[in-house]
């Protein structure tokens, strides 16, 4: 295998990042979660070499700070003053900066890690599969909707702001298509596999 070459091996090595490989891999095949692409992968690894850094630094961070030092070093859209600014305060901290910024890696490095090292191939899924999975993402946001318009109506009624009795909530999503006119309940549309025009 390709370990020796590979720099993310190398660099989870280097900073005990035990765990890593695993995560890696599970975030990449959409193991119990959404599906990461190779780009978030490097950025979340990039984050953790961050992270490791600046705990065996011992410098005093809050939550979310890596993060947002992450994001200062490497974002586009980010100032010049901004970038040294966190550049320097990392370096009081006594954290290599430049050394750190070199062993930063690529969705390459990352793809390279997972296919020749951990042996990983990602079979992309059926039409069926990827179907089913955004029908779950519609109806975990559909859910999500009915709890909180549940949550503010019984906090609305417990303030005597709202007088309501017993009730339910109906959360429905349509689409309609400017086309051909016809309107769908999202299941059936996804069901149907397409509107009218098809």
């Amino acid at each position: 295998m390709g370990s020796v070459q590979s720099k993310v091996a190398q660099l989870i090595e280097t900073y005990g990042l035990t765990s890593m490989g695993t995560e890696l891999e599970h975030a990449w095949l959409g193991k119990n979660r959404e599906r990461q692409s190779l780009r978030d992968l490097a950025d979340r690894f990039n984050q953790a070499l961050l992270v490791a850094a600046i705990r065996n630094s011992g410098m005093d961070v809050i939550d979310g700070e890596p993060a947002n030092f992450y994001r200062l070093l490497t974002d586009d859209d980010v100032s010049a003053g901004k970038r040294i600014e966190a550049r320097n305060r990392l370096e009081r901290a006594g954290i290599d900066v430049d050394t750190l910024e070199s062993q930063f890696v690529t969705y390459q490095a990352i793809r390279y890690y997972l296919t020749e090292v951990r042996d990983v191939s990602y079979e992309p899924e059926s039409e069926t599969e990827q179907v089913e999975q955004e029908r779950g993402t519609i109806d975990r946001l559909r859910s999500r909707v009915e709890t909180i318009v549940r949550d503010t109506v019984d906090r609305l009624n417990t303030a005597d702001k709202l007088t309501v009795g017993e009730y339910r909530v109906f959360v429905s999503i349509d689409i309609r298509c400017q086309d051909c006119g016809t309107r769908y309940g999202i299941s059936d549309l996804l069901d149907r596999g397409g509107c009218d025009c098809e």
